[in-house]
Formats: C-alpha cells, sequence, structure tokens
C-alpha cells in the first residue's frame, strides 16, 4: 500500500510512520532536512506538489498539516496563518484527488473538536448540531467542507475531529506538565469545564482502523469515551507526577498571556466518539487514569 502524509513531522504523523509500516509512505513537507531528523532516511520526501498532475499512484491520503494552533498568540496575522496553512493544503490535496482517473481509495483529513465551538456538559456526538460559532468552529468548518470535497465512488473521506493527545512525546499536554511538576499545577478558571483527551495510541490505532475498515467514512471524534472535567483533568494529572493540586490557574491570568486562546481551555466541550466505537474500535486508553499511567 502506497501513502502520502501531509504534516508528517508533526506529533501525530511522526508517530503514525512506524505504525503504518511496512507500507511504502511518502511525506509532504516544506523543510526535508528537518524532517530527516525527525522520521529517518528510509520515508520518499516530497518538498512540493507541484509536480504532481494527481494523486492515483497512492491509495491512501493523510492530511495533517497545519500550522500549530496553541504555538503562538492569536493575532489576526497568526489566525490566517492557522486557517491557511490548513485550506491551502486540503484545497491542494482535493483537487490533485479529483484529477486523478484512479484516485486514492481513502482520504484521512484532521480536524479537531473545536469544531463544536464552546459547550456547556452535554454530551456530544458527531450528530450534534447546535454549534457555537467562533473561531475554532470556523477554521474546522471550512477545513472539513474542502476535505468533502474529495468523496467519489472511488474514494471514501474520513474526517477525525481530534481531542486534547494525552503523551509524553510532545503536544499540548507538554506545555501543561512544568507548572504540574513544580507543584503549582491546578485548574484552570472554575475547573468544571469540560476536557475531551485522548491517548496518542489510540489516535494512531484509531487512524489504522480506519484505513482497514473500507465501510467507514464521514466524521469520527477522536476522543477518548469517558471525557472529564478540568478539575478532574488536573487532579489526576498531579497524581500521576505525585503532585499537590492545590492552585487555581484565574482566568484573567491566562488571557493576560495567551489572550483569545485562553477559550481553548476556559470553555470546554463534552465529547464523545459515538461513531468509532459503533464502527468496531475498542479504546486501548478509555479512562484517564490508564492514560495517565506513562508519567508514573
Amino acid at each position: 500500500m502506497k501513502i502520502l502524509i501531509t504534516g508528517g513531522s508533526g506529533l501525530i504523523g511522526s508517530n503514525l510512520i512506524p505504525i503504518l509500516r511496512p507500507c511504502d509512505i511518502a511525506v509532504y513537507t516544506r523543510n526535508v532536512a528537518m524532517a530527516e531528523q525527525i522520521l529517518g532516511h528510509k520515508i520518499n520526501f516530497l518538498s512540493s506538489l507541484s509536480h504532481l498532475t494527481n494523486l492515483d499512484e497512492y491509495d491512501v491520503v493523510i492530511n495533517l498539516a497545519g500550522e500549530p494552533i496553541a504555538a503562538k498568540k492569536w493575532t489576526a496575522e497568526q489566525k490566517s496563518k492557522i486557517e491557511h496553512s490548513r485550506w491551502s493544503m486540503t484545497e491542494k490535496i482535493v483537487s490533485l484527488i479529483n484529477a486523478g482517473v484512479n484516485p486514492p481509495n481513502l482520504l484521512i483529513s484532521g480536524s479537531a473538536i473545536g469544531f463544536y465551538g464552546r459547550q456547556q456538559d452535554q454530551i456530544i456526538d458527531e450528530n450534534f448540531t447546535s454549534i457555537h460559532d467562533e473561531f475554532s468552529h470556523q477554521l474546522c468548518e471550512r477545513w472539513e467542507h474542502l476535505a468533502q470535497k474529495a468523496q467519489s465512488d472511488k474514494t471514501r473521506v474520513c474526517i477525525i475531529r481530534t481531542g486534547v493527545v494525552i503523551t509524553k512525546r510532545g503536544g499540548a499536554l507538554q506545555k501543561m506538565l512544568l507548572p504540574f511538576k513544580l507543584g503549582l499545577g491546578g485548574p484552570i478558571g472554575d475547573g468544571t469545564q469540560y476536557m475531551s483527551w485522548i491517548h496518542l495510541e489510540d489516535v494512531l490505532q484509531g487512524i489504522a482502523h480506519l484505513i482497514a475498515n473500507k465501510s467507514c467514512e464521514g466524521v469520527y471524534n477522536f476522543t477518548a469515551p469517558n471525557p472529564v472535567t478540568n478539575q478532574e483533568f488536573s487532579r489526576e494529572l498531579a497524581s500521576a507526577l505525585s503532585r499537590p493540586c492545590l492552585l487555581r490557574v484565574p482566568q484573567f491570568m491566562l488571557r493576560m498571556m495567551v489572550g483569545e486562546m485562553a477559550d481553548l481551555v476556559l470553555y470546554g466541550q463534552r465529547v464523545v466518539p459515538k461513531r468509532l466505537q459503533q464502527s468496531g474500535y475498542e479504546f486501548i486508553y478509555p479512562n484517564l487514569s490508564q492514560a495517565f499511567e506513562c508519567f508514573h
């Protein structure tokens, strides 16, 4: 099987490649030297897609490219960068798929649970429609809309709406670890907002599951079946690190530090992976305490 991955040097992509071996893997990256450092040399790197007229040589395309959403403050310029890094790449991939005679039989395209916008404690599955219209929703809605244009009788499209990824290997959780390791961690705001999380291993095996199961198409929430409040998340993380969980991070302090991006953690969603479980996927880490065992 030949697989093309965009965003292959990111957290999910770089850890996905060993899972997909011995498939023939190509990675699109604008920085081949950096990607080689992360991924090694035994991969076919594409520094441009402009020489391609279609993607007929590939069986599967996994589109994970995008500017990290929490890397910098959300200035107007940074928001535009976040949007267009996702939209333009997805548009390019889809136009190449649609230009082919024998296109890839599967496009897996990234998205996030930010699609739903801020919510209360209502349980949200893929059929939920009472969206809160804000930046994260607008970003994901267009991203998904562009990806769905690849759907045809020859190509199925799977959209993965990913929650907070738990791993020791990097990602959003790494930013939270230092204060907790210093004994200064705790809930953010009042701590009642829900956090929908997923262990990295379940992201990787979930993607492999979508590839293997040809009946899978459409939107999938990539979150564990048991979301928790921010207070519970903080308590479990502190416990895994054998640290106290006494302090709170006030809303105003977080807003001073990161601006509008604070909305990502001050308001949550209680998202469940209904369609992924219905398709037969069994979670390796369904509960947060199991997921945090990697920190013990």
